[in-house]
């Protein structure tokens, strides 16, 4: 008994710590804040603007863009850090299972085969079959190895896959041409998966042009028509013609105020609709568009304080 809990608290260390949860609480906690200056700034209990002379309206929604990246940036990177990683060991698996098979090939067992292809280098997938070739030291059979694996890679091709090999070793087949199979049909996956990568990159760039399209838009009128509006209400003022029916002679600033706050608020839109629609288009994850979120949110910011 003592060896077998010896053998699961080994097991157990080699276990790959998910952190997605932290930085997803650390994501919101900036979040939080952020809204939180914010409305500070709403209230006019502190200025901590970029541009102290904004309306108070206008900095509690740059701190709310602020807020919005803050809880973008880091989840989105780190959830696209995450699937790279994951991509990567993709990359090396069906070389792995070629050399694994080639070993079973000379009479190893499947857990033999797996050991001995731990010598090998396959770059960011080392790590993980030296932790099952340790597991298989410790006793632990090579289809719970394989399933421990698969858990902590979780996609569905390493799922399928090992799926297959722990199948075939459990029917006592003959495990070395399956998993020349296996390999070439991953490799195949792989294929295809970058021909697709490669035709949606192009939409990607297309969801970013237009997004600096409609900035350049927004800036063109900030400088053209703004003004216009200024000048209109001001000769309206200067003949008396309608000044007393006219909202815009009466208060040309807030309604000015009101069309840059409208402009602002869709650039926000735009930047976190379009984030979140090229990360769908990349892998058809919601999560891995946050980081183009975070990126558009902050040039819309950059564009709306500095330029």
């Amino acid at each position: 008994m003592a060896r077998k809990d010896l053998q699961e608290a080994r097991v157990r260390l080699y276990e790959k710590k998910d952190r997605t949860r932290w930085v997803l609480l650390l994501s919101a906690v900036l979040m939080v804040l952020f809204l939180f200056v914010g409305v500070l700034n709403l209230i006019g209990s502190v200025n901590t603007s970029l541009r102290p002379t904004d309306a108070p309206v206008l900095r509690f929604f740059t701190f709310v863009v602020i807020a919005l990246a803050g809880f973008a940036g880091p989840y989105g990177f780190y959830v696209a850090r995450k699937q790279k990683n994951i991509k990567q060991i993709e990359r090396r698996l069906p070389e792995f299972l070629r050399d694994v098979a080639e070993a079973g090939r000379f009479g190893m067992t499947l857990a033999e085969a797996i050991v001995v292809a731990s010598s090998g280098r396959y770059g960011k997938l080392t790590p993980e079959i030296k932790k099952m070739a340790a597991q298989i030291s410790w006793g632990v059979p090579a289809a719970e190895a394989l399933r421990l694996f698969s858990q902590r890679v979780d996609t569905p091709m390493v799922n399928r896959v090992v799926s297959i090999i722990v199948k075939s070793s459990d029917a006592g087949g003959d495990v070395a041409d399956v998993l020349t199979m296996v390999s070439h049909d991953a490799k195949e996956l792989q294929l295809t998966e970058d021909e697709r990568k490669i035709s949606m990159s192009t939409y990607i760039a297309v969801i970013y042009i237009s997004f600096l399209v409609f900035l350049v838009t927004i800036w063109i009128l900030n400088v053209t028509f703004l003004p216009k509006i200024r000048e209109t209400s001001a000769s309206l003022a200067e003949s008396g013609g309608l000044g007393g029916e006219s909202p815009l002679a009466e208060d040309v600033e807030g309604t000015i105020l009101s069309i840059q706050l409208a402009f602002f608020v869709a650039a926000a839109v735009h930047a976190l609709g379009d984030g979140i629609l090229a990360g769908v288009l990349d892998n058809g994850k919601v999560a891995n568009g946050l980081r183009h979120s975070f990126i558009m949110l902050i040039i819309g910011l950059l564009v709306f304080q500095l330029v």
